[in-house]
């Protein structure tokens, strides 16, 4: 019922997964930018940290919907 299959059906990207992984993080920041408001911060100043935070957070996303972390390392490296 819970359980999520280790190995995907299709080749396709999970983003639902990666949306979990990600959420987490997503909220974090944006619970730093309303204590920044909250504390009386200019707004201006406070939103300046929302691109950042959204394109980490969309990379991370797209990262973790394509598998970059069940990916296997190369073995026959020369480094």
């Amino acid at each position: 019922m819970g359980t999520e299959p280790s190995v995907r059906a299709d080749d396709g990207a999970d983003y639902r997964r990666a949306a979990r992984y990600v959420a987490p993080f997503f909220v974090i920041g944006l619970v730093n930018l309303v204590i920044l408001l909250r504390w009386g911060l200019d707004p201006l100043w406070a939103f300046a940290i929302l691109p950042p935070m959204l394109f980490l957070s969309g990379i991370a996303w797209v990262a973790f919907g394509h598998g970059f972390h069940e990916r296997p390392g190369r073995s026959d490296s020369s480094r």
